[in-house]
């Protein structure tokens, strides 16, 4: 079974479960990489945080209760919702109008149905990449915590490195820099078992002084070069789940992301992807 099919696989369960609990591990598992990993990957191919999808869905099916009679505190229940009000505000955020509204009739709703993925085979341009197997290596820096939810790291990260831009951080970490990979690293320390931290950091074996350090265990990388703005990230993260993962002959590894800044201004910004890879079993 393929990445893509995988991922379609984890979709069915999602939606098997969207008046039940969803674990996030769960659907990492179905696609045979960590809960963190998945939601990355989501976001990249989907378009929207894996949240964000899934208030969507519930939305787009409580609007056919409702328009079929259901009560609204019965609605709220059914799609996990500790009161009405919660269930109004998540309800009015998908539809731009009220629960009740809808119950009365004449309301305009949006359908939002359920993503599937395919391959496109289309011109595209090559996506160049190299794989870098590498023994374990230190890092030392700042981090803070990741939320398991995705949507609400979208602005901390950022935050973090205007931050770290701003108080003299990343000049203080320049002058520690030493083994490879070389430049600024936002390193995504994500496992299933593990807490999650987001570490701003340089690779050193030389002493971090004021900063914390941290080891990156051993594995093997796909190694994506760009340039650009932020947005030119984003695009290449969508270009390597959507394109070259599923062709590759990899799957992701158990180890973090690192994202490497070589020059961090994020208007004009040179950077490397590395994505923790293995060989996929046959």
């Amino acid at each position: 079974m393929n990445w893509i099919e995988r991922f379609n696989e984890a979709i069915r369960y999602l939606e098997e479960n969207l008046t039940g609990e969803i674990e996030y591990e769960r659907l990492g598992q179905i696609a045979c990489c960590s809960a963190y990993h998945f939601q990355r990957m989501f976001v990249s191919m989907a378009g929207m945080p894996l949240s964000e999808y899934i208030r969507k869905r519930k939305m787009s099916l409580a609007a056919v209760d409702l328009q079929g009679g259901a009560k609204v505190i019965d609605a709220a229940e059914k799609y996990g919702y500790a009161s009405p009000t919660a269930f109004n505000r998540a309800f009015q955020s998908v539809h731009g109008v009220s629960p009740s509204a809808v119950k009365r009739g004449g309301a305009a709703v949006k359908s939002f149905p359920p993503i599937a993925l395919a391959v496109t085979v289309k011109g595209a341009e090559a996506v160049s990449y190299r794989i870098e197997a590498k023994k374990a290596f230190r890092i030392v820096g700042v981090s803070a915590p990741l939320d398991r939810e995705m949507e609400n790291n979208f602005t901390a990260v950022p935050r973090m490195w205007q931050t770290a831009a701003e108080n003299g951080t990343l000049r203080k970490l320049s002058a520690v820099m030493g083994n490879t990979p070389a430049g600024f690293l936002g390193v995504s320390m994500c496992g299933d078992r593990e807490d999650w931290t987001y570490w701003i950091a340089v690779a050193s074996e030389g002493s971090g002084g004021e900063f914390k350090d941290c080891t990156v265990p051993a594995s093997v990388w796909a190694v994506f070069s760009g340039a650009g703005t932020n947005r030119s990230v984003q695009e290449l993260e969508r270009r390597i789940f959507a394109e070259w993962l599923p062709a590759s002959g990899y799957e992701y590894g158990n180890a973090p992301d690192i994202e490497v800044y070589l020059n961090p201004d994020p208007q004009n910004t040179v950077f490397e992807i590395w994505i923790p890879v293995r060989k996929k079993k046959l």
